[in-house]
């Protein structure tokens, strides 16, 4: 800001004997609060609220849970579904089951029994038909008998072999990509049924608390606000002229009632468009010129509240 001519700055204070222009790179501004919103992922009624305002705040902490009656339910369901799953997968890698196989083998004990018995009985009839005492016909008999008794052997043999055998590649292949998608349900089922519980994101102070408990939040709207004592910005507007003197990067010191001494922030944003001077910080005659908000960062923010008016002395980040 240029400086006023001592004789003006004379006639001014005559007439308005409260004026006092600020020296050049110091400001009036204001602190504002960085909040922290807590919101739900998913829409519903308000079950239970674990804060009040000004409550103070652990990161972790419950803030507030929803009714998630339906979301267990989900749940269970993906899970029975990944059991089903499983199972298929298992029978299909290890086989028929045990006791399916225990039988299929007494069965071909029984059909070997049969088969040596009917071995026995052509053997005899073979001796018989050597002796003259039976027919060809008979001895014929014995053999179609034992070829019967054979063939049943060998059809045993190869459903017990069948039934120890696990499932082809590509049945297995597709009951594994089944287990993984049940897998995948499940968690996505209990991921839904977490965001019913929504716990403090910052350790901080709880500003306000925007709904009650049987109220219904939509997804993505805040219901509890929190200011985290470490997040707190000084607000101020410089005027063209001396808005090129400044950077992001520079550190400004920071004065109010009841603020720790020595206290500074350091500047984060310089705003490209310009505004009107806000009225409430500059006199009537300054109010139709451009400035440029700045925001600092407050660097030890202990006892600095929002809403506080504050002076900015940015005369040691003035670029050489």
């Amino acid at each position: 800001m240029a400086d006023l001519p001592s004789w003006f700055v004379s006639v001014i204070a005559a007439i308005y004997p409260g004026f006092n222009p600020p020296p050049a790179h110091v400001y009036d501004g204001y602190i504002e609060g960085e909040f922290t919103y807590a919101a739900p992922a998913s829409g519903g009624r308000i079950e239970e609220i674990g804060v009040t305002t000004g409550d103070q705040v652990a990161k972790g902490a419950l803030l507030f849970s929803l009714e998630s009656e339906q979301y267990r339910a989900a749940l269970r369901t993906a899970e029975a579904q990944l059991a089903e799953a499983q199972a298929t997968l298992d029978n299909l890698s290890t086989g028929s089951r045990e006791a399916e196989i225990a039988v299929t083998k007494a069965s071909l004990d029984q059909a070997r029994v049969a088969e040596d018995i009917a071995k026995t009985r052509l053997e005899r009839g073979e001796a018989l038909l050597a002796r003259g005492a039976t027919t060809q016909a008979g001895v014929d008999d014995l053999q179609a008998a034992l070829d019967e008794a054979r063939a049943s052997v060998a059809q045993l043999q190869a459903q017990l072999t069948v039934a120890e055998l696990p499932a082809r590649d590509a049945e297995r292949r597709a009951a594994e990509a089944g287990v993984a998608a049940a897998g995948a349900q499940v968690d996505l089922a209990r991921s839904d049924l977490d965001d019913r519980k929504v716990y403090a994101p910052v350790t901080g102070q709880v500003e306000k608390v925007f709904y009650e408990i049987g109220e219904v939040a939509s997804a993505g709207t805040p219901v509890v606000s929190i200011l985290p004592p470490d997040r707190m910005t000084a607000l101020f507007f410089v005027p063209e002229s001396e808005r090129a003197d400044l950077a992001p990067g520079g550190i400004v010191g920071i004065s109010c009632e009841g603020c720790a001494a020595d206290l500074t922030a350091k500047i984060t944003r310089l705003a490209s468009d310009p505004q009107y001077t806000p009225p409430i910080l500059y006199t009537s005659d300054e109010r139709g010129r451009l400035v440029y908000r700045v925001e600092a960062e407050v660097m030890d923010p202990d006892g600095v509240l929002p809403g506080q008016p504050v002076t900015v002395d940015a005369r040691d980040a003035v670029q050489p």
